[in-house]
């Protein structure tokens, strides 16, 4: 014993020597996984045969990289946030107001995102702002809908699924059918592929009743492949693998159409010069009122006796039972409401790409929505959109950063190694903050006085 407290002793007091060694353990390990992927680059010759072009200097970079991250990690790092939670332990506990800033955060955000495209638009001009307002805005705030959709089913009810996606499917597809054969409008069809997506929901809820934790989680993993396969596969329908085409723009309630052949353009009702950055603008604030919806309902469910019916399903189903709540119909509502959410987001994506195909709904998407709502932190809506700003522009803002080229070639490619980097920064945030962005939350139910319940005081960073 007293050898091991020497050695654990040692350990602390050279955090400099510890650096070092483990750097070139990271080191050792960096270069076994990323020998095949990043130091060979498969190419073809003139004789179409398949070669192997090494990228040593590539490979030494990262390499290099991954040590030196390491060393300053275990060497000035930890020693110092060990140092402040000294500190902090033995300085007397003071109660500190939020500053307006963390008082007001939602208000202030939901203003900055209403005010968004008008910056866009002053600043790169109405064609310049289409990629910002297209790939950041709409792109991000999709992401943060079916995060929040999902969250109703894994971050209230506690119930993990890993086929989200197939919901999404449905009522993409939905609208897509619909609007293409029957000639229906948008705002028709938009609750109508909710209310599909939510049947599915119900569909896929009978047969899992029974499960839990990680039977559950193959099991609905399964019904998004199935929907999946279904799609590819039902030709005479879905037009199989290569997808339906042609589908119609979303007007403005009828009164305006964005297509310019139509006599109620909205350009010509307008008197506007003509440019195809108004229906983005358009679409960016439909995805952003759809959104603001979910989490407008997801908050008032949660005051309900439902939201309360789910938070106790989530904690101990047992003992859910035992207080005369049937957990059937609990779980039966929290499908349903998460999928005619995803519904909504798969509707508007169809709209907004005009082309929907089996290949935008893989289970790395589903993956992806379980990852935010994860690393925001289960039950709170203000992290999951922090984690989708992070997350989903963090790898949309790769394409934007072509100085890379110069560090590791002209023939660097960034949007290629978006999930690399997006599985480092999971680690990294889970490392950073485990409990997700957002760890603590007010409880819904309270007696006398509402208190806030730090996440490290709860099963999984649950509120």
């Amino acid at each position: 014993m007293a050898n091991i407290a020497q050695a654990s002793h040692e350990e602390s007091a050279n955090p400099f020597q510890r650096g070092i060694r483990e750097a070139l353990y990271a080191g050792v390990i960096s270069f076994g996984l990323f020998f095949l992927f990043i130091g060979l680059r498969t190419d073809q010759n003139i004789r179409n045969e398949l070669i192997l072009v090494p990228r040593w200097g590539l490979l030494a970079i990262v390499v290099g990289l991954v040590m030196l991250g390491r060393f300053v990690t275990v060497a000035f790092i930890r020693p110092e946030i060990e140092r402040r939670k000294a500190l902090k332990a033995k300085a007397p506990v003071v109660a500190e107001e939020p500053g307006f800033v963390r008082q007001n955060f939602n208000k202030i955000a939901i203003a900055v995102m209403f005010v968004y495209p008008v910056l866009m638009v002053a600043l790169f001009g109405f064609q310049g702002s289409l990629k910002w307002v297209d790939n950041f805005g709409i792109q991000i705030l999709i992401y943060v809908m079916l995060a929040w959709g999902l969250n109703i089913v894994v971050g209230l009810a506690g119930l993990l699924d890993l086929g989200y996606v197939a919901f999404y499917a449905v009522g993409a597809y939905a609208y897509a059918l619909l609007a293409t054969h029957l000639g229906w409008s948008f705002w028709i069809l938009l609750p109508v592929a909710g209310c599909m997506a939510a049947f599915w929901g119900v569909m896929l809820g009978f047969p899992v009743l029974r499960l839990r934790g990680d039977y559950l989680a193959i099991v609905t993993l399964a019904f998004g492949e199935i929907i999946r396969l279904v799609l590819i596969n039902w030709r005479e329908v879905t037009n199989g693998a290569a997808g339906i085409s042609g589908i119609p723009k979303v007007s403005f309630f009828g009164l305006m159409s964005f297509n310019v052949s139509d006599p109620n353009y909205i350009a010509k009702v307008l008197g506007i010069a003509q440019s195809g950055a108004y229906y983005k603008i358009f679409l960016y604030y439909l995805i952003l009122l759809l959104a603001l919806l979910t989490a407008f309902v997801t908050i008032r469910l949660r005051r309900m006796p439902v939201g309360r019916a789910w938070e106790a399903l989530r904690e101990d189903e047992i003992a859910c039972r035992s207080l005369g709540i049937n957990t059937t119909t609990t779980k039966l509502t929290a499908f349903a409401t998460g999928a005619m959410f995803g519904g909504f987001a798969g509707s508007f994506f169809a709209a907004r790409q005009g082309f929907v195909s089996p290949e935008s709904f893989v289970f790395l998407e589903s993956a992806i929505i379980l990852a935010i709502v994860v690393l925001g932190g289960m039950g709170s809506l203000t992290g999951i959109a922090v984690a989708a700003v992070v997350m989903i522009g963090g790898t949309e803002i790769l394409r934007e950063m072509e100085f890379l080229k110069l560090v590791f070639g002209p023939d660097f490619t960034p949007e290629l190694y978006r999930m690399l980097l997006f599985g480092m920064a999971m680690v990294i945030v889970m490392l950073w903050k485990p409990r997700g962005f957002v760890g603590s939350r007010e409880p819904t139910a309270f007696l006398y006085k509402r208190k806030a319940v730090s996440g490290a005081f709860t099963k999984e960073g649950h509120g």
